[in-house]
């Protein structure tokens, strides 16, 4: 019974037929196939503004080629502490962007606290050439602590970064859980919200390998094509990629499996609730709760599967995905209560 991740979990079957059909006879390559042309149109429609779409395989390459095309080498790039960028990417971002600066913020619950932010930003300038530039602000969508942020946070981001002419990058790893936990349209969580590049995740949410970069602010769009190719990241198969995110949003395919995931989530917090402490608020798919140790090693012993946070030995983090099962999260819940 697997909770530790999302990526852990199977693709969803109308993604991998639409990869078998990919799969018949032959196609253009390097992005110039029919599947790279539909989700460009599909993301045109679904977020009602003109958008330059790459397929990518990693969230990683969505992420580093967002900071390539905003952030100079002497440029900085604010992020959570706890961001992807920031914790989890090996310095691909400073290696793409050949040498930008990664500032932390911290923050509760994974996000930025703004009036910090605010403080660094009016703080900076101090010391002329002697310190990087500010360019970017990348706010994480849903946070590493499985929250989300409102409209109105993504507002009062959206005023920041115009009162000070930076960039707005939004990491999407789980863009679907926190849309669906919104309730609102993909236009207003994004460019409305002055959202300029968004690194839209599917892998996570039913597919095998499908990430993309949508850049819906043509003034970051410059060589976006030979960034993607001087990166490694223009996959002569394309299609394979494209199938993927093409299926993904057919039929508003990603939001049911999201929803889909959120709601087991829910189904865990409201029948575990007053029983155990929750770290963070349950806003999508990710739970952080502390339990004791013992119980740990016992649910560990019956063969549930989830992360111990790091830097802790009671507190842990599950995961539920689109191929969660409720019956699987019932015998969790059973278990917690009866050890």
């Amino acid at each position: 019974m697997n909770f530790r991740s999302d990526n852990e979990a199977p693709v969803n079957e109308h993604i991998m037929k639409a990869l078998i059909e990919a799969n018949q006879g032959f196609e253009e390559s390097y992005g110039y196939d029919k599947y790279s042309v539909q989700f460009k149109a599909q993301c045109q429609d679904l977020f009602q503004c003109w958008v330059e779409a790459l397929p990518l395989t990693t969230g990683t390459a969505a992420n580093s080629i967002a900071m390539a095309l905003s952030c100079p080498p002497y440029g900085a790039i604010y992020c959570h502490e706890g961001a992807h960028i920031n914790a989890d990417e090996c310095g691909a971002p400073e290696m793409f962007t050949s040498g930008a600066k990664l500032i932390p913020i911290a923050g509760n619950h994974g996000k930025i606290d703004i009036d910090v932010l605010r403080a660094k930003l009016a703080g900076s300038g101090v010391h002329g050439e002697h310190e990087v530039m500010p360019a970017v602000i990348s706010l994480t969508q849903c946070t590493e602590a499985g929250t989300v942020y409102t409209l109105e946070e993504l507002n009062a981001f959206k005023a920041l970064k115009e009162e000070f002419g930076l960039a707005l990058h939004m990491d999407g790893a789980r863009f679907a859980n926190a849309l669906v936990s919104l309730g609102c349209s993909a236009a207003e969580m994004t460019w409305q919200s002055g959202i300029d590049m968004l690194s839209f995740g599917a892998t996570k949410n039913g597919a095998m390998m499908a990430e993309s970069l949508l850049v819906f602010n043509p003034k970051y769009k410059s060589q976006i094509l030979r960034h993607r190719k001087r990166s490694g990241h223009l996959i002569s198969k394309m299609r394979y990629v494209s199938s993927q995110l093409c299926a993904y949003l057919t039929d508003d395919l990603w939001l049911q499996l999201a929803n889909d995931a959120n709601q087991q989530a829910l189904f865990f917090y409201e029948n575990c609730e007053g029983q155990i402490e929750f770290i963070h608020p349950v806003d999508a798919n990710e739970v952080f709760c502390r339990l004791p140790v013992k119980k740990i090693v016992q649910l560990k012993q019956q063969g549930f599967e989830f992360h111990v946070w790091p830097g802790s030995n009671d507190i842990i983090r599950l995961v539920f995905s689109h191929a969660t099962q409720p019956q699987a999260v019932q015998r969790l819940i059973q278990s917690i209560n009866e050890i």
